[in-house]
């Protein structure tokens, strides 16, 4: 983000006439735009950039004409600016940074891969906070970024790392964290202008130097210890992000370090009426004969094409999973960016529940091995959930399958110019061959914020039977049910069954028609930690002293068989 000082500049009408444009001489700043370069005229010497007097968009293919040694003239729409250097040294750094930022991309691997306007609308969205603020919020991702950082100072104390991709800069200040000796931050979106922003105020000028522009165009001072960076995408490879973290290893030293290391793709095939239906229902809108008097029959197979060429993201219950999963492995280390051109991964399923295959199910699970520690991140259905979610991509015409048949196939995800894939998927069974082929730049977001349902289907015994067959007491408005251990009450009376190796006691609060808050106390303490995932969410009691719950959305709390508690809702 260089500042010149010293700038005066005029406005010049069709005439040739010109006149200043400010009264006195102004500060120029150039900042890095996936469309050009943006200049920002700014208060003579004032860095802090709170006040701005101007500011334009110089984009490719808009002539940057140089007027004399000092002077270069640019056009804004229907006004013509020319603006003069102090000094002949300040306008050749101008004229050849903005030289190099305007023609960069031309030949670049980026480029040549990637549509102008995906490039654009990508770089749009990863230069706003909130965006950045949706990914640095997601706890699991970032707790684990750290904690893989941190728990291998080995590879980044006293070493020289690059971060890929930066965004606000989160992971270089792990890496700072984690004793490095300098981070150059790569980020080609208008976010580089909040890291740097970021590093300055947290006195790390010189030490996290962020580096506007694409790691394909741009050049380091030196060679790097290790990289880092966050380049997975929906179904992993979404967004092609991967590509240009393997383009990154030319400036990584012999025997560096990469995080994340290795990559672990999982498939397994699914079934989900209800989501099958609803997507089946969306189409029939297109089959009414007489909508406002029009005929839309016509359309009804298209949209059902449509329809079913989105993958689903959202997440799910893993028991909806008819075989176990097959995983395909890429080692950042030693792939290449062409080999995720196309992305090929053959299955053979052995079918564990006889069934309706609805289609198949992705999720993956990145690895960081550091010299000293591997830790791992999942987006399985059975983990914390992540802004990652699950995919799920259907196929058109489902099939039933038996328990102990092969259901063999593969997938194939071909690169698009849209920074994504085509996902081509294909099954077998018994000489029967489905398949479909979805758009994942195109998917549909359907998570809800509500815990996966289980699958119709799963109890193997009577669930009210089981309730009342246990001794309930009497106490304070609400009811105590011992002895449960492989179940626990939610607040409506419902049994939420749950595997556990430990006797546990629930508590089921007064009935819903009751207006007096939900309490249950008895005078104890509890003599250690306890936490039981109920449906994704958790509860978590903590021992040593008497005290209250705050219970999440389940609404159930689970503590050891024998012990009471101060319960309230």
């Amino acid at each position: 983000m260089p500042f010149y000082h010293d700038v005066t500049v005029f406005k010049l009408n069709e005439n040739g006439e010109t006149r200043k444009h400010f009264p006195e001489p102004v500060s120029l700043r150039t900042d890095y735009d996936p469309q050009g370069v943006t200049l920002s005229f700014l208060p003579n010497r004032d860095t802090s950039g709170n006040v701005k007097y101007l500011e334009t968009l110089l984009e490719r293919g808009n002539p940057l004409v140089r007027l004399g040694r000092c002077g270069f003239v640019i056009s804004i729409e229907t006004v013509c600016l020319m603006f003069r250097f102090s000094n002949e040294q300040d306008a050749t750094s101008f004229q050849v940074l903005s030289s190099k930022a305007l023609k960069g991309n031309e030949t670049s691997v980026f480029a040549e891969r990637t549509e102008d306007s995906s490039a654009l609308q990508y770089f749009q969205f990863y230069g706003y906070l909130s965006q950045q603020q949706n990914m640095m919020q997601d706890y699991i991702r970032t707790a684990t970024y750290q904690k893989a950082i941190h728990a291998n100072l080995h590879d980044f104390a006293d070493k020289v790392i690059l971060d890929v991709g930066a965004g606000s800069g989160i992971l270089s200040f792990f890496a700072i964290q984690s004793g490095a000796k300098k981070v150059y931050a790569v980020e080609a979106s208008s976010m580089a202008m909040h890291a740097e922003d970021l590093a300055n105020h947290n006195g790390l000028k010189g030490k996290l130097i962020v580096l506007p522009g694409k790691i394909e165009e741009i050049e380091l001072p030196e060679k790097v210890d290790a990289i880092v960076s966050e380049p997975m995408g929906y179904m992993l490879y979404n967004e092609r992000m991967l590509e240009t973290y393997l383009h990154a290893k030319k400036w990584l030293k012999p025997n560096g370090k990469m995080f994340p290391t290795t990559g672990d793709l999982h498939v397994s095939p699914f079934t989900d009426e209800a989501l099958y239906l609803e997507q089946c229902n969306k189409a029939n809108f297109w089959q009414q004969t007489s909508f406002h008097g029009v005929d839309l029959s016509c359309l009804k197979n298209a949209a059902m094409k449509e329809y079913f060429r989105q993958p689903i993201v959202d997440t799910f219950d893993v028991r909806i999973c008819l075989a176990k999963s097959v995983k395909h492995t890429v080692n950042f280390l030693e792939a290449s960016e062409y080999d995720l051109h196309e992305i090929y991964v053959p299955f053979e399923f052995e079918i564990l529940e006889t069934g309706t295959v609805h289609g198949l199910a992705f999720w993956f699970d990145v690895a960081f091995e550091g010299s000293q520690s591997t830790i791992w991140l999942s987006t399985a259905p059975t983990e914390a959930l992540t802004h990652w979610y699950q995919v799920r991509c259907l196929i058109e015409n489902p099939c039933v399958v038996m328990r102990g048949q092969t259901l063999k196939g593969k997938t194939v995800l071909s690169a698009n110019k849209k920074q994504s894939y085509d996902v081509y998927i294909e099954m077998e069974i018994d000489g029967v061959v489905l398949s479909n082929t979805l758009d994942l730049k195109n998917p549909y977001f359907r998570y809800t914020g509500q815990a996966p349902q289980p699958p119709p289907g799963h109890h193997t015994a009577a669930p009210s039977d089981a309730i009342w067959t246990q001794t309930a007491t009497e106490n304070g408005g609400g009811h105590v049910v011992k002895g449960l251990t492989t179940a626990v009450v939610d607040a409506m009376g419902n049994l939420v069954e749950m595997p556990t190796s430990h006797p546990v006691m629930s508590v089921l609060p007064t009935g819903v028609g009751n207006m007096a808050a939900h309490q249950f106390q008895q005078a104890t303490s509890l003599t250690h930690y306890t936490t039981v995932p109920i449906l994704g969410d958790y509860t978590a009691a903590a021992g040593g002293q008497h005290q209250g719950l705050l219970l999440n959305n389940a609404n159930v709390s689970v503590l050891p068989a024998s012990h009471g508690v101060h319960w309230s809702h």
